[in-house]
């Protein structure tokens, strides 16, 4: 397959006329300053990871927006999820994975992180194979065309002690010898380019004890975990031991640079210096952390110390990459009374912010050696500009972030083009399904 550019986003920064072959799945060569050949994209990016999706959540995006008889929080929404998490089926895990990761992949997303909790029957009981949801998200991965790297969820207790679980928590829960198991054969399931990490859900659903025979017996792993993510997280720590969630979780934890911590919110300024110096990502979810009223990460502190920092869409209530950035961008704008306050060097904010995306998405997510290079996988995404305006790559992705004029055009996953003119070459099929599924949940439930 032969493309040509006008404009891409090379390794250095942003070239014009890049011609680029297409070889198995693999890219072939990348010529700067080529002549027009093949097909012609205005503006060539490589695929971004998107490293947290809980994909079943999509089932019920904009369904939690009523206000409830008291202060509504993150912690009333969780018993709705529970309450509709309780109602699914295989099939229809599969079929709103697959309507989620389509619409990642229509968003530019190239590869999924699957923070995958949803384990057992609705009573709690293992299926007959005990990694059949597993199996479901790999399925559903295949359908869509995706990249997964895959991370099934320890989850143990209910809280702080610990605590026991709660009727609500009984499809996720795990021993740890089942929970080896399950690893195990998802390791056996995953497809060539496909990654499977671990996830201890939190600090209140994995112990310290936990945490260290995990990492003993599933070394060299991503691990990927929730942290500091409410402020009552920060409080029910502190009473059960003195230490917020982050510095506990360092205190018993070797955190480096497999591992990703998922939102870490509420940080003393200790704590960002501490993570930034680990080396491992934070992944931020602005939509979904917005949406909940979580609040706010320090990014601009956390980047000023070389930080790194992924993004994902979590609850999926909005999937899209430009609206995560978007997001990310403006809560710091908000916080510091400054403009593109994430830019760290003069030029183009939605250059910089979507390469530090790239960047540490692909590193939480142990996604191989990408960017438009010779010898990477062909994760492409070709944005398009329908005015015309003759906008250089910088421009495009900053009117693609802010402005409401860019869009995906086409996408690409290992060279097999997923997304044609802005739709998924199986959306239709795809969308029905999904939406025969949700009511069925709905009417049910």
């Amino acid at each position: 397959m032969q493309l040509h550019a006008k404009w891409a986003l090379l390794p250095d920064g942003w070239a014009e006329n890049v011609a680029l072959e297409v070889e198995g799945g693999a890219i072939g060569a990348v010529r700067p300053g080529a002549a027009p050949r093949g097909e012609t994209l205005d503006v060539l990016i490589p695929g971004t990871c998107n490293l947290h999706s809980h994909a079943f959540q999509r089932g019920f995006a904009g369904l939690t927006e009523a206000r409830g008889p008291g202060r509504d929080s993150f912690w009333t929404w969780r018993e709705m999820m529970y309450r509709f998490a309780l109602q699914l089926d295989p099939d229809g895990a599969q079929a709103i994975a697959e309507m989620a990761y389509v619409e990642m992949l229509e968003a530019g997303f190239t590869r999924v992180g699957e923070f995958h909790y949803l384990h057992h029957a609705p009573d709690g009981r293992a299926y007959d194979d005990p990694a059949e949801m597993s199996a479901r998200i790999f399925a559903a991965a295949e359908a869509a065309g995706i990249a997964l790297t895959h991370l099934p969820v320890f989850y143990a207790h209910g809280g702080f002690g610990p605590a026991p679980a709660s009727d609500g928590q009984r499809r996720f829960l795990h021993d740890r010898d089942a929970f080896l198991a399950l690893v195990a054969r998802c390791d056996a399931m995953a497809r060539p380019g496909d990654v499977v990490g671990y996830a201890p859900h939190s600090l209140r659903a994995a112990d310290a004890a936990d945490l260290a025979a995990l990492a003993e017996a599933l070394p060299g792993r991503k691990v990927h975990i929730h942290v500091a993510e409410q402020i009552p997280e920060v409080d029910d720590c502190l009473a059960f031991c003195g230490r917020r969630p982050v510095q506990r979780l360092f205190d018993v934890a070797e955190v480096g640079p497999d591992w990703c911590l998922i939102h870490a919110t509420h940080l003393l300024d200790e704590e960002v210096t501490q993570i930034a110096g680990s080396g491992a990502t934070v992944g931020l979810c602005p939509v979904t952390e917005a949406n909940l009223g979580d609040g706010i990460f320090p990014a601009q502190t956390f980047l000023a110390q070389g930080g790194r920092f992924g993004v994902g869409t979590d609850s999926n209530v909005r999937i899209g990459l430009a609206d995560e950035l978007r997001c990310l961008e403006y809560g710091q704008r908000l916080t510091a009374h400054e403009r593109n306050a994430l830019a760290t060097a003069p030029g183009s904010t939605g250059t910089q912010l979507l390469r530090r995306a790239q960047e540490g998405g692909a590193r939480a997510l142990g996604a191989p050696d990408g960017g438009l290079v010779p010898g990477a996988p062909a994760d492409l995404v070709a944005l398009r500009d329908p005015l015309e305006l003759g906008s250089d790559g910088a421009q495009t992705v900053d009117r693609w972030l802010f402005g409401p004029d860019i869009a995906v055009g086409d996408v690409w996953v290992a060279g097999r083009r997923q997304v044609r003119e802005g739709r998924h070459v199986a959306r239709d099929r795809i969308a029905d399904r999904f939406a025969r599924t949700v009511r069925q949940v709905l009417h049910d439930g």
